[in-house]
């Protein structure tokens, strides 16, 4: 398993530095860009390139298309980010709770809940890396269908779901009406967060996620799932787009 430095710099201007696993690197720019508010599509983007006074593949700078502004950094900011939290050096709950262009309680999109109970073996049968390590985190997009249309995995778990984001949003599908992120670790507030700005309706998690995570895609309307594993689920939010009357176990349970 391997964990290195990646700076992101905005036109020469280092912005964060963040602790992740290589590969996939300009999604992961990308999505995290997006998720600090820096950019909203990709055309926000004019050029993103490795920086060639480095031997190494650590150091990405992106330059922003005319028109959009870089962000303020402020000395009461931190924007080092390590593997485990993606949020550590924000200076309160507030500062993070930043507004989105997509009302994902307007996606009426319904899941089946016997879909989404075979969601985690798809996602753990096309984690490759993970096979040949066992310490990396994942995340996943799905349609409705339980379809998987792209896994990205990280030896952090917000990395892990700003690849996906990015790639998500290079590809011009953002917002992901109708669609579900699964994520291999807990549903914490930030990545409930960063799947809220991408306006995907529905997130789940095979292990817990925080009260932070559950009072947010509440207020949001977000579906937000938990401790998704074989037949069994919890459901801490968003009970709409669930119907029970598809659910194998002839309901789905709520905590």
């Amino acid at each position: 398993m391997v964990e290195e430095p990646l700076e992101i710099r905005l036109s020469g201007r280092p912005l964060s530095v963040t602790m992740r696993t290589p590969g996939n690197d300009f999604d992961l720019v990308t999505g995290f860009l997006h998720g600090e508010g820096v950019v909203r599509a990709a055309d926000d983007i004019a050029a993103m390139r490795y920086c060639a006074d480095t031997d190494t593949f650590n150091i990405v700078d992106v330059t922003l298309a005319e028109g959009v502004r870089p962000p303020e950094v402020s000395v009461e900011r931190s924007f080092y980010t390590t593997s485990a939290c993606g949020v550590c050096g924000k200076t309160s709950i507030d500062a993070i709770r930043q507004r989105t262009s997509y009302d994902v309680r307007e996606d009426r999109t319904l899941f089946d809940p016997a879909v989404l109970t075979l969601l985690p073996e798809t996602l753990r049968a096309a984690q490759r890396v993970f096979e040949r390590t066992g310490g990396l985190h994942a995340a996943g997009l799905f349609d409705a269908a339980g379809r998987l249309l792209v896994l990205r995995e990280d030896v952090g778990r917000h990395n892990a779901v700003d690849k996906v984001v990015g790639w998500a949003l290079k590809d011009k599908r953002v917002p992901l009406t109708g669609h579900v992120l699964l994520v291999s670790g807990r549903a914490s507030f930030e990545l409930t967060q960063k799947a809220l700005l991408a306006g995907i309706p529905a997130l789940a998690a095979v292990s817990a996620p925080s009260s932070l995570a559950a009072e947010l895609a509440e207020e949001a309307g977000m579906t937000l799932v938990g401790f998704l594993r074989g037949p069994s689920m919890n459901v801490y939010a968003g009970t709409e787009r669930l119907d029970p009357a598809d659910d194998p176990d002839g309901g789905t349970p709520r905590t």
